[in-house]
């Protein structure tokens, strides 16, 4: 149901997921963030240790 007090109603873009995101993700980012994080607790508890 369309709201009457809407300026944009007759504007707005309809667009799947994919179509809004419009960009790839490598599979590569997950073992990026998942080393940086295994690489910082290490660097943590060194600091922990020291």
């Amino acid at each position: 149901m369309a709201d009457l007090n809407d300026p944009n109603a007759g504007n707005r873009v309809h667009a799947s997921g994919t179509e809004a995101r419009a960009g790839a993700t490598p599979k590569m980012t997950r073992y990026i963030l998942g080393a940086s994080l295994a690489l910082i607790i290490v660097l943590f508890a060194i600091l922990l240790l020291i």
